[in-house]
């Protein structure tokens, strides 16, 4: 019989140095496992772990410890690859039937609250890569669902290493010694210090895991083709060109040498250590190069090769495989069907990618999910004369994505700047959280492709977007994402923000030799919302010391935050050829940014680089562009990012009233009676959307501590919010006027959820109709305080439960004495794709 416990119970986790375990319930098959893992640990551990010698287990100590019920006993054991090498375990206590490895004390715990002794055993020889802190997120995680509220650790003193892990948990605690033992007492409802702990040790472990693939010590080419403009060629003689720091092994299996490299038939047979490998063999090899590279300890994996999910369900079923088979290793992947990745540092200059053309070093990070468009990329941004710091293309983006290369780059001195090009955003609500984290330190720039389904891949549809383009942009904006709208925009603002400071505000110069150029660039900058003052025209006879003068007074101006400088020759007569030296050299100053364009003057944008001791543009270069109105555009997305950073952050406000775990039990209980009702039984677990009696939803909604009136009678302006669980955003808020007319104009405000107080306010004040919310021709304003708590309960709800599909109150009456929900609708599906993040750090 199948043992049965929450799948969210199974998790892929990265430890504290970037490698990867897999964590799931002991089963009563594990008893090799168990035997074996304790044969393993030092007689120190085991006194630590049991207070007294325990040389072996014998067979009843094997059937008691895996032999659990998953409820009032509950064991998770860490798995790298066929081996254990950690286990966590609770047990209820209950009046005196108090469980564990020490003796029993003369006054037993009470079962109020629900208490657990929990206790922890990591093998020695994998103490110290964060086993035991992850390990009891996950306890804690299901020790909750179980209704179990409080953890007992008893502790020798001297075990200072597991002491550490309980206090430093970020739990309310208590402590008491007694009878030679520190009894440490967890309260296990999560606080702000345990959610902050646990977001900043899953920050630093993903951050490690790609720290170990952008700078690996050696690469083996597993694939490396003898033919000419093979992949597994091409990657090696990538790798051999770019003058890799390390050593590099091809991998072929009648070969002596591939590229003038001796070979080796595979990865088990080279002698020294691999950290890396780029797999480039048939779709239908791969497995068995994984476990090949699992056997020789490889830390990561970049496989290029095709065939996988990007073909359909067989293709899918294969990747599912090789990330799991890896992970369960202890290895990060990247692809398949990728391009690759690459590292310009001095001390690595790794060309790991199909890509002939590498630029050169520079400030800025770029993560792309197409490998198809990846060399494209990488050759436009060499020919942009734009520097990056780490790039990958992650492909079908089936491990390593764009929100571990957030994770990364936050903290990597070397980046400045981020670009993304998206198809799809993988877990969504990480993706939220960390770019609304990231985006207050470094700016992010992002292409979101997919606004329809024409073209997608074979298994990709249900990726394309499904809001108005503007919602998109509105959540972008919300996240601190600079949405632009293609490949050439998003180098046209990467220029401006790799070498130029950040405005202080959207008070543009504009100084030009004619009257066309200002004028075109004063109208782009009118329709863009920003302020031009002032516009000077030099004339077309100005020289380099009348721009000087110029850009010194327009620098030196209080009033003005950012200059766009224009030059184009006369049409008659030569021109000052100084003009581009003086515009740099006031730009290395600093202060303010600049930007350019330059009509006529061939070669004036690699004139315009302050170039470092490597020939690449440095801090001050001056970004030139081909008309006045692409270099006020880029200039206008940095200003409202610019903007944006300077706008309080906002805070999650702490919500009364608010029954989360009722919530949770209740929507269970109903997904599971439509799971029964269906043909099949509760084992269907469909994620068909239902559709929730007026009764439910009411119930539901209370535990929110919002209340529905009923009926559509009263007076006030009729609102309308939707709560919807979006495949690429999560949870989204949207709020408008609940009218025809508002409807058909789509006049909605959209942000994702959690919101902040500030998102709240702004969302209301952002709908074109807003004056009727706000004293439209001396009407007396509606409660907004009333209506902001309304979207605060409303949003937080969606986000603590993403099976709500969709929750639509409408309408709302808002008047000047509060809100009145007068109806709802409601409906439920089990959530698809990754999951959200509620509970303890996993890999989606």
């Amino acid at each position: 019989m199948t043992e049965r416990y929450p799948d969210q119970w199974e998790a892929d986790v990265v430890l504290s140095d970037g490698g990867t375990a897999h964590l799931r319930p002991i089963r009563t098959g594990d008893a090799g496992l168990l035997r074996d893992f304790y044969a393993r640990l030092s007689p120190e551990s085991i006194y630590y772990r049991f207070f007294s010698p325990r040389p072996y287990l014998s067979d009843r100590d094997v059937e008691h410890f895996t032999g659990v019920d998953h409820d009032r006993r509950v064991a998770l054991i860490a798995t790298i690859g066929e081996e254990m090498v950690a286990v966590v375990r609770y047990d209820r206590v209950d009046g005196d039937d108090r469980a564990g490895g020490r003796p029993e004390t003369a006054e037993p715990e009470t079962a109020e609250p629900a208490t657990a002794e929990v206790a922890f055993l990591v093998e020695d020889a994998h103490q110290g890569r964060g086993l035991g802190p992850v390990l009891l997120e996950h306890i804690a995680a299901a020790a909750r669902e179980r209704g179990v509220r409080r953890f007992v650790a008893s502790v020798l003193p001297d075990n200072r290493r597991m002491t550490r892990v309980f206090r430093e948990a970020g739990y309310r605690a208590e402590q008491r010694f007694e009878e030679g033992v520190i009894e440490l007492v967890l309260d296990l409802e999560p606080t702000d210090t345990s959610l902050e702990v646990m977001t900043a040790r899953e920050h630093r472990a993903e951050s490690r895991s790609i720290q170990r693939l952008l700078f690996p010590g050696s690469v083996a080419v597993i694939g490396a083709s003898r033919a000419e403009h093979s992949v597994g060629q091409t990657v090696l003689r990538n790798l051999l060109a770019g003058d890799f720091s390390g050593p590099v092994y091809p991998v072929h299996p009648t070969a002596v040498a591939v590229a003038g490299v001796r070979a080796y038939p595979s990865v088990l047979e080279i002698p020294d250590d691999v950290d890396l490998a780029v797999v480039a063999v048939p779709a239908d090899a791969v497995h068995e190069v994984v476990e090949e590279c699992a056997s020789k300890g490889v830390r990561g994996l970049i496989v290029v090769s095709s065939g996988f999910g990007e073909i359909g369900d067989d293709g899918r079923g294969r990747q599912e495989e090789l990330v799991r088979l890896a992970r369960a290793y202890g290895m990060r992947v990247v692809g398949p069907n990728c391009l690759g990745i690459a590292n310009t540092d001095a001390d690595v200059r790794l060309n790991a990618t199909l890509a002939p053309t590498m630029p050169g070093r520079g400030p800025v990070g770029f993560f792309s999910q197409s490998g198809a468009l990846g060399i494209a990329i990488l050759q436009r941004t060499a020919e942009r004369g734009l520097g990056l710091s780490t790039f990958v293309s992650a492909g079908n983006r089936a491990d390593v994505s764009g929100n571990d290369l957030m994770q990364y780059w936050e903290e990597d001195p070397a980046t400045k700047a981020v670009l993304l090009y998206l198809e799809s955003l993988g877990n969504p609500r990480k993706f939220a959280r960390l770019a609304r984290r990231l985006g207050r330190r470094k700016p992010i720039v992002a292409v979101k492709s997919g606004r329809s389904t024409q073209g997608v891949p074979i298994g990709h549809a249900a990726r394309a977007l499904t809001l108005p383009d503007h919602a998109v942009s509105a959540l972008f904006e919300q996240a601190g994402v600079i949405r632009v709208e293609g490949l050439s925009e998003l180098f046209d603002v990467a220029q401006v923000l790799a070498y130029q400071p950040l405005p202080a505000g959207d008070r543009i110069a504009i100084i030009d030799n004619s009257n066309s150029l200002g004028l075109l660039a004063q109208d782009e900058a009118v329709a863009l919302g920003l302020d031009v003052r002032p516009r000077i025209d030099l004339g077309p006879r100005a020289g380099a010391d009348d721009y000087e003068a110029a850009l010194e007074a327009a620098l030196e101006d209080e009033a003005v935050d950012a200059v766009v400088a224009l030059f184009t020759p006369p049409t008659i007569g030569g021109y000052d050829v100084r003009v581009p030296e003086k515009i740099m050299r006031l730009a290395a100053r600093g202060a303010k940014p600049i930007v350019a364009t330059y009509l006529g003057l061939e070669g004036m944008p690699a004139d315009l680089r302050a170039t470092g001791p490597d020939g690449m543009p440095a801090e001050g270069s001056v970004p030139s562009y081909p008309s006045p109105e692409d270099a006020v555009r880029a200039l206008a997305y940095v200003i409202r990012y610019a903007q944006w950073r300077q706008r309080p952050a906002g805070r999650m406000p702490e919500l009364d009233g608010v029954d989360r775990d009722r919530a949770r039990a209740l929507v269970a209980g109903w997904l599971a009676a439509a799971d029964a009702a269906r043909e099949g039984g509760p084992a269907d677990a469909s994620n068909e959307a239902v559709g929730a009696s007026s009764e439910q939803a009411a119930e539901l909604l209370a535990c929110y501590g919002i209340d529905v009136a009923g009926g559509r009678d009263g007076g006030g302006v009729p609102t309308r919010i939707v709560i919807r669980e979006d495949h690429s955003f999560g949870a989204v808020v949207s709020f408008g006027i609940a009218d025809e007319t508002a409807a058909l104009l789509d006049d909605r405000a959209y942000r994702l959820s959690p919101l902040a107080d500030v998102d709240a306010a702004e969302m209301i004040r952002a709908i074109r109709t807003a004056p009727l919310l706000l004293g439209h021709r001396g009407a007396e304003p509606v409660n907004l305080a009333a209506l902001e708590g309304l979207l605060l309960r409303a949003s937080r709800l969606g986000y603590d439960l993403p099976e709500v599909a969709r929750l639509e109150l409408s309408p709302v009456m808002a008047d000047a004495t509060g809100v009145t929900v007068r109806q709802v609708t409601l409906s439920l599906a089990r959530p698809l794709g990754p999951r959200p993040e509620l509970g303890p750090r996993r890999l989606s």
